[in-house]
C-alpha cells in the first residue's frame, strides 16, 4: 500500500498538476490538459490499451486508471496522470522492480516513473512494462 503514498506526495509536490479540476471520464481529462499533456496521454494510453485491449478505464485518485483484470482493484491498475513537465506512469512496485535498469534514464521511485515530455514516450517499454503486470496478476 505504500506505493500509493508515493502517488499522493508526487501529486502534493506537483501543484500545477490539473487534478484542480474534476472531471468525469478519461476522455475529459486528457482532452482538459495542455495540448503537450493531452497528446503524450493520448500515446500512454494507446500502450496501454494495446498491451491490455480489454483494460476497462476509470478514474482512481481522480487519475486515469486502467484495471489489467476485470473488475480490478487498485493493485491490479495500470495509472497515468498529466503534469508540466512529464507524465506519471503508476504500474505498481513490483514492475518498477523488474524494468528498474530500463528505468534508469527517467526519474523513478517506488511504484512510479516520469516519462519528460521533452522525450519521446517509450512506447516498448511502456508496452512491455504493463503486458509483464498483466501476466503477473493471472499468476
Amino acid at each position: 500500500m505504500t506505493w500509493y503514498r508515493d502517488l499522493n506526495r508526487a501529486e502534493e509536490a506537483m501543484p500545477n498538476m490539473a487534478e484542480a479540476k474534476k472531471y468525469s471520464s478519461v476522455d475529459e481529462y486528457i482532452a482538459g490538459q495542455s495540448p503537450g499533456v493531452s497528446a503524450a496521454l493520448e500515446r500512454v494510453r494507446g500502450y496501454i490499451l494495446e498491451a491490455a485491449p480489454d483494460a476497462e478505464q476509470l478514474f482512481n485518485y481522480d487519475i486515469p486508471a486502467f484495471t489489467l483484470v476485470k473488475g480490478g482493484k487498485r493493485e491490479q491498475q495500470i495509472m497515468i496522470a498529466g503534469y508540466a513537465r512529464h507524465i506519471g506512469f503508476y504500474p505498481h512496485p513490483t514492475t518498477i522492480e523488474a524494468f528498474a535498469g530500463e528505468l534508469a534514464p527517467y526519474k523513478f521511485a517506488k511504484g512510479s516513473v516520469q516519462f519528460p515530455l521533452s522525450r519521446p514516450m517509450p512506447g516498448d517499454l511502456i508496452i512491455r512494462m504493463v503486458r509483464w503486470r498483466k501476466d503477473h496478476l493471472s499468476h
